[in-house]
């Protein structure tokens, strides 16, 4: 597969979002769950996500077991939170990215082919990265599943 990557200035988002450690296996039940508890608390409040959902992960763990990540949505104002949905700001600056079209198990070689670009263009990242989800699992087939990657970097 061939990807498109770009330097970006990838702006904050102020955000309400779910701050947790899980292993990459427990992503599949961990996302969906935390995006609803999100999105219904948001709806609750009286108001709308202001764009699409976004996962940040903020830990290097290379065994994959234990990363830190934070799963939510942003949001127009600055809103309270309630147990563990809070407020947060998702870091903006200048960043790698690319788009990943088909099913998240196969976002690997996305991941890859970026990082492998961003050292052959002497980028290096910040150890931050953010999966942007620009449609509905639910409403979408798998292989038309898009998801925008950005390494935010030095």
């Amino acid at each position: 597969m061939s990807y498109k990557f770009e330097v970006i200035n990838h702006p904050a988002q102020r955000v309400l979002s779910i701050r947790t450690r899980a292993a990459m296996k427990d992503l599949p039940v961990v996302l969906p769950k935390s995006f609803d508890a999100v999105a219904q608390y948001i709806c609750d409040l009286g108001q709308q996500p202001a764009g699409a959902p976004v996962v940040g992960y903020y830990s290097s763990d290379p065994e994959m077991q234990n990363m830190e990540i934070e799963i939510g949505y942003p949001v127009a104002q600055s809103l309270t939170g309630q147990g563990n949905i809070q407020p947060s700001e998702m870091s903006g600056g200048r960043a790698a990215a690319c788009l990943y079209v088909g099913p998240y198990d196969k976002i690997q070689s996305a991941y890859e082919a970026i990082m492998q670009w961003m050292r052959a263009q002497g980028h290096e990242a910040t150890g931050v990265c953010y999966e942007v989800y620009l449609n509905d699992p639910e409403q979408t087939p798998p292989e038309a599943l898009a998801t925008q990657i950005v390494f935010l970097l030095k």
